[in-house]
Formats: C-alpha cells, sequence, structure tokens
C-alpha cells in the first residue's frame, strides 16, 4: 500500500529521457523493449495456447514489435506480424529490426490475416507510439476496428495506438486494450481522460533506465506514500478542540443536502467541530441524520470556523454573492467548490480578490466549472487536463483538483499529480460535496494544505473502490455511502502506517 510513487513524464520527458540514455544503451532500447513485450506475451498466453497476431505500425512502435515478433519466434511460440507500412520509410532503429526479423526467418503480411479458427492467443498493437498528434486514418484507423472486434486478451505496447500520450484524448480511433504494457515510465495519458478506458492494466518497464536519474519527474501517481507521515494515530490526551473547527457554507433552497453532505463528510473524517451554515432561511435546524453538526446561519459560520468551504449547494443568488464578497478577504484556508467557483468565473471583481489572498486556497472544479473560470467550455478543458489545472492553479496562486477520471491536482509552482483511484459509479449527485468535505476535515486537523487536498483524492476513490469490491456498487452508489467507507479506509491506513513492517529472518 506505501509503496513508493511513479513517476509521470509528458512526451517531451521521454524524449529527453531517451536521448540521455541511449548513448550507454547496450542492447538498444527497441531490443529492450521488445524483449520484455515477448516476455508479457508469454506471460498473457500462459494458459492460452495458439497464436500471437502482433500489427506493426510505420514507426518506432512498429520497430518494438518486430523484435517482439522475433523473440517470440526465437522461442518456438508461433507468431504472425501485419506490417501496415513500407519498409523503406521506416526510421533506422525500426528497419533494422525488420531486417532482422526477416532475417530470423519471418514474415509479414500486408493486410490483417483472419483469425484462426481457435482465435488469437493475443492480439498485439504495435501501430503507433506515443508520438501520434493527429487522428488515426484509414488504413490504421480500418486495422484498428478490426483489432477491437476481436476476442481475447489484447496488448498495446507502451500506450494504445490512437490515444494521445499528454491527454489521455482518443484521437478518433483508438486501440481498446486489455493490458498496456508502458516503458520507462508512466505517460499522462495512460491515466486520465479516455487512457482509462483504453489502457486497461498498465504495466510499466523501465528497461534498465532510472528515468528520474536523468530528468526529474514531471508529474506523480498519487500513492499513499506520499502522506503517510500524517496518517498518526491520535493522542490519548486530547479534546474535540484538538481537532479544529471546519466551517461549510452552502445549501440555499432546494439544495441543503449538497452542504449536509459535506458536514457529514468532514465529520465522519475527523474534524473536531462541523459548523454548516445553510444559506436557505427555511433549512432545517438539526441534520436528523447526523444531529453533531451544529447548524448555524451563514455569518455565525464565518466568525467560528478556523478552516472554511464554500460552494456545495451555494446557489448563485445575490445574497450568496454577499456571502462571497465576505469570505473572500478572511484570513483562513478557503475550499471554493461548486457554485462559490461558477460566481467567481462570472464576476471579474470577484476572481481578482480570490486571486490576490493572502491566506491560502483550494479549488476543486469539474471540467464545466474549470472551463467557466478559464473563459472556455469543458471540452477545452477535457483536451488538456493538465493544462488547465496547471493554468487555474497559476491564475488563482491555488491548489487545484480537477476532477474526472484520472483527477489532476495542480500546485501553483507548477508539480501535478494523478490519482488512479475511484470507479465510474462516482459519477453521482453529491460526490464533490463528499470530497469537499474530506479535504476541509484534514486541513481542521492541522494537515498540510497540499498533503491534505492529495489525501482527501485519493481516499474519496479508495472509498469507492472498497465498496465496489464489497458489492456496493459500482452503479447505484450513492454519495452518503462513500462518507462511512472513507472513514474505514482512513483508520485502516493510519493502523496500516502505525504497523511496523515485518523483517524476513
Amino acid at each position: 500500500m506505501f509503496s513508493s510513487p511513479e513517476p509521470i513524464y509528458t512526451v517531451a520527458g521521454i524524449r529527453a529521457i531517451e536521448e540521455r540514455a541511449k548513448p550507454q544503451a547496450d542492447p538498444t532500447l527497441m531490443e529492450r523493449a521488445g524483449r520484455v513485450a515477448a516476455e508479457e506475451a508469454v506471460r498473457l498466453t500462459m494458459d492460452r495456447p495458439g497464436t500471437v497476431l502482433i500489427a506493426c505500425g510505420p514507426g518506432n512502435n512498429g520497430g518494438d514489435g518486430f523484435v517482439m515478433a522475433r523473440r517470440l519466434l526465437q522461442a518456438r511460440r508461433p507468431v504472425v506480424v501485419a506490417f501496415a507500412g513500407k519498409p523503406e520509410r521506416l526510421p533506422a532503429d525500426a528497419r533494422a529490426a525488420l531486417e532482422a526479423w526477416h532475417e530470423a526467418g519471418g514474415e509479414t503480411l500486408s493486410e490483417l490475416p483472419e483469425p484462426p479458427a481457435e482465435g488469437w492467443a493475443l492480439v498485439v498493437d504495435a501501430l503507433f507510439g506515443i508520438g501520434l498528434q493527429r487522428p488515426v486514418e484509414a488504413p490504421f484507423a480500418d486495422w484498428i476496428d478490426t483489432l477491437n472486434a476481436l476476442p481475447g486478451p489484447r496488448l498495446a505496447i507502451d500506450i494504445p495506438s490512437g490515444l494521445d500520450a499528454n491527454t489521455g484524448r482518443a484521437l478518433g480511433r483508438a486501440f481498446r486494450a486489455t493490458h498496456t504494457l508502458s516503458f520507462i515510465a508512466l505517460k499522462p495519458g495512460l491515466l486520465t481522460l479516455d487512457g482509462p478506458d483504453h489502457a486497461g492494466a498498465v504495466t510499466v518497464r523501465t528497461l534498465d533506465v532510472d528515468p528520474e536519474a536523468l530528468l526529474a519527474a514531471e508529474g506523480q501517481r498519487l500513492r499513499p506514500s506520499m502522506f503517510r507521515e500524517y496518517l498518526v494515530p491520535r493522542p490519548f490526551n486530547t479534546h474535540k478542540g484538538s481537532f479544529g473547527d471546519a466551517g461549510i457554507i452552502g445549501g440555499s433552497n432546494g439544495m441543503n443536502g449538497a452542504a449536509l453532505l459535506a458536514g457529514r463528510a468532514a465529520l465522519k473524517l475527523g474534524a473536531g467541530r462541523i459548523f454548516v451554515g445553510m444559506m436557505d432561511r427555511d433549512a432545517p435546524a438539526v441534520d436528523l441524520m447526523q444531529p453533531e453538526l451544529m447548524l448555524r446561519a451563514p455569518a455565525v459560520v464565518l466568525d467560528a470556523a478556523s478552516v472554511l468551504a464554500l460552494g456545495p449547494g451555494l446557489g448563485q443568488a445575490d445574497e450568496a454573492r454577499r456571502m462571497m464578497e465576505r469570505a473572500l478577504p478572511l484570513d483562513m484556508v478557503l475550499i471554493l467548490d461548486a457554485d462559490a467557483l461558477n460566481l467567481i468565473a462570472e464576476d471579474p471583481r470577484l476572481e481578482q480578490i480570490c486571486a490576490g489572498r493572502r491566506a491560502a486556497t483550494i479549488l476543486t472544479p469539474h471540467p464545466a466549472e474549470a472551463g467557466r473560470l478559464l473563459g472556455t467550455d469543458a471540452a477545452s478543458v477535457q483536451a488538456d487536463r493538465l493544462g488547465a489545472a496547471a493554468e487555474l492553479a497559476r491564475r488563482f496562486d491555488a491548489l487545484v483538483a480537477l476532477k474526472g477520471c484520472g483527477t489532476v491536482v495542480a500546485a501553483p509552482d507548477g508539480r501535478w499529480w494523478i490519482n488512479c483511484t475511484g470507479h465510474p459509479g462516482m459519477a453521482t449527485a453529491g460526490m464533490g460535496d463528499v470530497l469537499t468535505g474530506l479535504v476541509t476535515a484534514l486541513i481542521a486537523q492541522h494537515w498540510p494544505l497540499e498533503a491534505a487536498l492529495i489525501a482527501a483524492v485519493h481516499l474519496h476513490g479508495a472509498a469507492a473502490d472498497r465498496l465496489a469490491r464489497e458489492g456496493v456498487g459500482p452503479i447505484g452508489l450513492t454519495s452518503g455511502e462513500v462518507i462511512d467507507a472513507a472513514r474505514a479506509v482512513f483508520n485502516a491506513w493510519i493502523v496500516q502506517a502505525a504497523t511496523p513492517p515485518i523483517e524476513a529472518t
């Protein structure tokens, strides 16, 4: 569980690492890639006798496929290679790999063959690598459609062909792998947007290259080890005042539940006292499901809280705008979500105040909210989730969690992380409110802001994953169910972090 964070590199970063590694690479990186790809093919076909089909493209990804095929042939594994390209147009290393394949007795087909009666043991995509930036066209689009329709395991080499390695955007057509073997390090496109739907189970092989020795990691995949030092048991000599006063303001008419969900999440993640300011003047005076919450007038919450979340069900009426005007200048940490973000996006004065705050700010937008803040739309944000999160962090001098498939967390100094916990069942009402409550609770308990945000994001998804393993969801999962699961996972983390490792004897 507490494994080291995994580095993530963009295409430019991977290219820089490759250039720095090449002078010492003997055998070549392509030879190493083909070898480990053949090993992966053997692993995936251990219980599936039959022929491996490798579809090779016109670049170095195809070269990896040729080396893989030669290795399988030398291991007496039946393999068929289809090559969609012209040998004279291949890059030098890939052309040499094709020639070595032919010298070993291999043949190439210019079209995808019909599958044998028993089907392919494994289908391998070696059409395009990480450099693809334009939509896939014929004949490659037709090849991808055919490969996707084949039953059985499908392995992508480095990245599924047709997937943008930087953004995770499917470029028209994209290979749908059951497994992806990626080289040197993770790429952001494998982890966010369309990436998880196309990559399947991702394995990274470094090819005996230490990427961080050649280039500092551009980003990281979130792991509990990144905040382990704060997962400590509580001292016995404490009281509720030791764990902070969390404030949440929202809950306008018809949206009371949003503020209550955030409050319940903050309560069950351990904040000492939770004040919930309900914008709806007719809101109940007590939460009958969670009477420990202190429901107050919003103005009272402004004075009582040590950390404040604004937005869950806040609404966009004049009263909500005035509340924002009062809250933004306060000298306390603010977590801004939902309508708080929408109000800032439509009011340049609020935007200016928010960007100029002296105290720390955390923004937790979904893509549509991020688009409004950036003066664009959700589609543009999704087309470059890393860039959008980084721009929001820079523009507002804030920590940002851009929610969605592969939530991106970005810091104002340019660092970023991608979270891989969670599942599609979380696409339901109130999930963002629960995340807001989790972040608020950790900050109330004096966690550093960065650790609090990445821990809350990771925990949010891990709680949903636990429920799915227990048969609760993914379809039909509710936000309220995630709250109790988050408490259970968080406490389990603390126990595991405090347990010394067992030493071998």
